[in-house]
């Protein structure tokens, strides 16, 4: 208990509480007596509303006297005295309606304990129900002279004892009427007054406690800042003088001890912060001495290793350009010597004619092998003209029709009308054949390899098709990644880099690739699920 007494946040907590509370009992101080004032308030205005109604009952009132005297004098016709009799004694009787409406509602506002106050209020409606009476007894009285007056003879009528009679129920009504009226209005003005003057006690009651509650509330604040919060600045300012030193790396700090609050918990542990991260420092910085010397022994070794692979690369693309040279050397002396024989017309020109064409083949293929080891090496480049697809897609067919065969398989091609495209023949011609080559290795249960072309609006297509077993549709975006297989990888062996260099190449010539298994229905080939390859190049005018 003692300890969570010395706590700063038990103190922050304790302060502000009491603040709190203050601030509590003046914003309940506030709602009562702005409650109180509302009442007076309304009071004093339904008060107000009473005495215009009572105004206006007084003019009704008058009015209908008037017409009663006119009528004891004869001055008005029977229709005429009706009319306006029946107009007012409604008016006036909507007036006594209100007048009972606001009473009734008046004596609804009291407080049920306050039994005087509701007697009080209801002995106002005793003196609206003696005027009503008296004003209706007159009423009655006017017309039973009336009626008595028209029912004698006008022998024997007598109009000055008629209008004396009506003359005295006049004076009567306004005798009685009038002190009933009056005491009515005064006091209503009473309550009014007696309202106001509440309100202004009420005013005067408020402000002397809103400057008690706010004298009381400026010293608890001031109390509080004092004794609580300045000093805890003075120590976070501390803090705050020992947190930069450390930040530049100064970790000898010097914070006092012996508080056992929050901030006396801060600084024992900053303290001990700032200590352990000095013995870190020295640490860190013999390690940071080993790993400089480290790092300086693989930085030799790995610019060792570097030497040595750009020395391997350098003969690599040196053993391809010998390679290559020593190759065509030979063709190209087979080639002439063919096309002499060719040109002699010997007897075994045809003969000579397929060691021409295989000689062609062949430097084709060294050309092949050239491409695709320069595209490793990032110096792979591509010309852009005109050329049939069909032609190079035929190509492609003819030189592997004997692979195919061979392996047991059936390849045709759909015979097509020439389609122009814009791209390099070379290298589309090596795309077809290695998709040829990839149905091959994947496909080779299924018997039967078919190359198509088509086009669908400004792109020409070739479509291969097998009817192998297919593949996964979660295989259908991996299988075109680099160094990526199907996951049955034991169907093909191989680095899996011939879907994803082709997808590159045709890219580059502004087409696309897609891939698709199963077949769909009107493409199939067989029975089997089977994939489909379609190479999608840009159409070429003319």
């Amino acid at each position: 208990m003692l300890r969570a007494v010395h706590s700063l946040r038990f103190r922050l907590v304790l302060g502000a509480g009491l603040i709190g509370l203050v601030a509590v009992l003046a914003s309940g101080l506030t709602i009562q007596g702005m409650s109180r004032m509302s009442q007076q308030v309304k009071s004093a205005v339904t008060a107000e509303q009473r005495i215009q109604r009572y105004a206006v009952l007084a003019s009704q009132v008058g009015s209908l006297i008037v017409v009663l005297y006119e009528a004891s004098q004869n001055n008005l016709d029977a229709d005429t005295q009706t009319a306006r009799l029946e107009g007012l004694r409604v008016a006036i009787g909507h007036s006594f309606a209100q007048i009972r409406s606001d009473l009734d509602r008046d004596i609804g506002t009291a407080r049920r304990d306050d039994l005087d106050e509701q007697s009080r209020r209801a002995t106002r409606s005793i003196g609206i129900a003696r005027m009503e009476a008296l004003l209706q007894v007159t009423l009655d009285r006017f017309q039973t002279i009336d009626q008595a007056s028209d029912q004698a003879s006008d022998q024997t009528a007598d109009p000055d004892l008629r209008a004396v009679r009506m003359q005295g129920q006049i004076n009567a009504f306004s005798l009685g009427f009038d002190p009933l009226l009056n005491g009515a209005i005064t006091q209503e003005r009473r309550i009014r007054d007696a309202a106001i003057a509440e309100v202004d006690v009420l005013r005067n009651r408020l402000t002397q406690a809103a400057l008690g509650v706010g004298a009381l509330a400026v010293l608890m604040v001031s109390g509080f800042y004092l004794a609580v919060v300045r000093p805890q600045f003075s120590r976070l300012d501390r803090l705050k003088t020992a947190s930069r030193a450390i930040g530049p790396g100064n970790f000898r700090v010097d914070l006092p001890g012996g508080r056992t609050d929050e901030i006396g918990q801060l600084f024992l542990a900053t303290q001990q912060m700032a200590e352990a991260l000095s013995r870190r420092k020295s640490e860190v910085d013999d390690e940071w001495s080993r790993l400089n010397q480290t790092i300086f022994e693989r930085t030799e070794a790995l610019r060792s290793a570097n030497e040595a692979l750009a020395k391997t690369d350098e003969d690599r693309r040196r053993f391809f350009a010998d390679v290559s040279h020593e190759l065509r050397t030979p063709l190209t002396v087979i080639l002439m010597e063919a096309d002499m024989a060719l040109k002699s017309g010997a007897e075994t020109n045809e003969a000579f004619r397929v060691i021409r064409n295989r000689a062609r083949r062949l430097n084709q293929r060294i050309d092949d092998l050239l491409r695709i080891a320069r595209s490793e090496s990032g110096t792979l480049s591509m010309e852009a003209r005109v050329f049939d697809l069909g032609a190079a897609t035929g190509a492609a067919v003819a030189d592997m029709r004997r692979v195919v065969e061979s392996a047991g398989l059936e390849l045709s091609l759909q015979e097509a009308a020439p389609q122009p495209v814009l791209g390099d023949p070379n290298w589309a011609r090596q795309v077809v054949t290695g998709l040829i080559e990839n149905a091959l290795r994947h496909a080779r249960d299924g018997g039967v390899i078919r190359v198509q072309l088509a086009q669908e609006g400004e792109m020409a297509l070739v479509q291969v098709i097998d009817n192998g077993p297919g593949i996964d549709a979660a295989d259908l975006d991996r299988v075109m990644a680099r160094f990526a297989q199907a996951r049955d990888s034991s169907k093909s062996a191989g680095f899996g880099i011939g879907l994803s260099l082709a997808r590159w190449i045709i890219e580059e010539q502004g087409g696309h690739i897609t891939m698709q298994s199963p077949v769909p229905e009107p493409l199939r080939a067989g029975l089997s699920p089977g994939t489909l390859v379609t190479v999608f190049l840009p159409r070429a005018e003319g």
